[in-house]
């Protein structure tokens, strides 16, 4: 049987701090999220909506592309037993909807899940600001591209639709969120400093 304290002891410290506030910080923000603004719409609904209407600006500046519109909109569906309200972004398209857009795809749990990063590892409070707002800005930029991407692959080419959807750009979004902590992580010395 592996013997718990050896194992702790054979983790270094910084990484055992890291994984620590990392943890303290998932289970403050779960917390938050779930308990106080899970589905509102002063985050979810306005990063949502936020999307929305900037995919479809940018879709409608692309060449000969135009005539989409995002409008926000109540959707109910059956979930665990259980009738669900939400309101999520639809992207219409000469009164076609191309594309919805849920909360779950405003990119929030990603934003949190970079800055959370970023604040766990060691850094000047001013470097991890500036890396945080920039990285968050970088994000919610990816993200948009995204779904103009997707809005271009449901008119013209609907059949790569869905791997898109499900790998592509996921593996995109998630790519672009790894090449920025390696940016930051850069000029990170474990041995000289405290986390």
């Amino acid at each position: 049987m592996i013997n718990l304290k050896s194992l702790k002891n054979d983790i270094p410290l910084p990484i055992r701090l890291f994984l620590g506030k990392a943890l303290l910080l998932f289970v403050i923000w779960k917390i938050i999220y779930i308990g106080f603004l899970f589905d509102s719409k002063y985050l979810d609904h306005a990063l949502t909506t936020h999307v929305g209407d900037f995919s479809s600006k940018v879709i409608n500046s692309l060449g000969s592309m135009s005539g989409f519109e995002a409008k926000r909109e109540a959707t109910s569906y059956i979930y665990e037993g259980g009738k669900v309200d939400r309101e999520i972004s639809a992207i219409y398209h000469n009164d076609y909807v191309v594309l919805f857009i849920a909360n779950v795809c405003n990119g929030l749990e990603l934003m949190i899940l970079y800055a959370g990063f970023i604040v766990c590892m060691p850094s000047s409070f001013w470097r991890k600001v500036r890396y945080v707002i920039l990285g968050i800005i970088i994000l919610d930029i990816i993200n948009i591209i995204r779904c103009v991407g997707l809005i271009y692959l449901i008119e013209y080419y609907e059949v790569y639709f869905d791997f898109a959807h499900h790998y592509l750009f996921n593996a995109m979004v998630y790519t672009g969120t790894f090449i920025m902590w390696v940016f930051y992580c850069r000029k990170i010395n474990l041995k000289n400093e405290t986390i």
